[in-house]
């Protein structure tokens, strides 16, 4: 585990820091290795890992399924959810202040669980989803309860265009008084994508202003596509 840890903490942070002001998203390469991608998805058929499954299409979420682990969480998720936290309060706590919210995210990710149970946010938010043939999932925001982070990541366990065609993931941006922007974005199999949960500032003429943001998956072609969605905020008991 150590080993994830240091590719974490080796990234570049003043330039993933960057790309998510400008962008509210940023890509980390590799980060995962081929085994460990291929050991999380057969984990999808290990029951005792969740405590909920969710078919998108009866809730109109889309069309796949999605898995709610349990704590306490693998050793691998728990590692980098706690290992790439302290990387990006700092800039929530940016963005926090260029917005003039009264909120300042704690340092360690222990703390901020720990508010979430004060709020009695008590269940994991660490999910895996999978899309078959013709699966997508609808424009979103993961928020849970009152106490939430707002960024939030993505691991890729698939390579596109090998395992699974189509099924790009989305990000759209709406600015006040203007149209949605449409932001297409195709990670490689290990990857991790850093965005926003909901909004981020964004400097105008007049100082910064919240730009409001959701995330969905275009539909699949064909294959199947595993991502793993980490969530640092607990949901509602």
């Amino acid at each position: 585990m150590q080993n994830i840890q240091q590719k974490i903490a080796s990234q570049n942070w003043e330039s993933i820091t960057e790309s998510m002001h400008e962008n509210g998203f940023a890509i980390l390469s590799n980060i995962l290795t081929n085994a460990a991608c291929e050991t999380l998805k057969a984990d999808y058929l290990s029951p005792n890992l969740y405590r909920k499954t969710v078919v998108m299409e009866r809730y109109r979420f889309g069309l796949g399924e999605y898995k709610y682990f349990n704590y306490p969480l693998p050793e691998l998720i728990q590692n980098i959810r706690t290992s790439i936290y302290p990387k990006l309060a700092p800039i929530a706590n940016a963005w926090m202040k260029a917005l003039n919210i009264n909120t300042v995210f704690p340092n360690f990710h222990e703390e901020l669980l720990k508010q979430c149970h004060e709020n009695n946010q008590l269940k994991a938010t660490v999910l895996i989803l999978k899309y078959g043939k013709s699966g997508f999932n609808t424009l979103h925001q993961d928020l849970y309860g009152d106490i939430y982070f707002p960024i939030q990541i993505v691991l890729f366990l698939n390579e596109p265009d090998e395992d699974f065609t189509g099924g790009e993931f989305v990000l759209t941006q709406q600015t006040p008084r203007a149209q949605s922007k449409a932001i297409v974005l195709k990670p490689k199999k290990g990857d991790v994508l850093v965005f926003t949960t909901n909004f981020r500032p964004v400097k105008g003429t007049k100082g910064y202003y919240r730009v409001n943001m959701k995330h969905g998956v275009s539909e699949i072609h064909s294959g199947e596509r595993y991502t793993l969605g980490i969530i640092f905020h607990d949901a509602l008991n």
